[in-house]
This record gives C-alpha cells, sequence and structure tokens, in this order.
C-alpha cells in the first residue's frame, strides 16, 4: 500500500462475517506495526482509512 507509505503492506481477510483489511509495515530494527485495521464496506478503500493509516505511519518516524 505505498499511497499510506513507503513498504506498507495489506492483509485481506474475508469471511461469512464481510471483508476486512489490516495495514501493517515491517520494521526491521523494531518489529511490526499494524497501522489500521478495519471492516470494508465498499469496493474501494475509503480515503478516511488511508489517510488514518499513512497518519500513524508518519509517526513511526
Amino acid at each position: 500500500m505505498e499511497s499510506v507509505g513507503q513498504g506498507v503492506r495489506e492483509i485481506r481477510i474475508t469471511c461469512k462475517d464481510g471483508a476486512f483489511r489490516v495495514f501493517y509495515v515491517v520494521k526491521r530494527s523494531d518489529g511490526i506495526y499494524v497501522l489500521h485495521a478495519f471492516r470494508k464496506t465498499t469496493e474501494k478503500t475509503e480515503k478516511r482509512d488511508i489517510d488514518l493509516a499513512a497518519t500513524r505511519y508518519k509517526s513511526l518516524d
């Protein structure tokens, strides 16, 4: 998910309860950071979800 930040990845989960997404980034020296997890309700990822993950990504530095 480069629109969030460099190296950010996305996990997609689909089950009977719906679709879910998790944005995370691996910082080799520090560990794995989960930036945002949410239930997917539309086909396109909403801007507010991307913006929230991007803000959290920027706060890691």
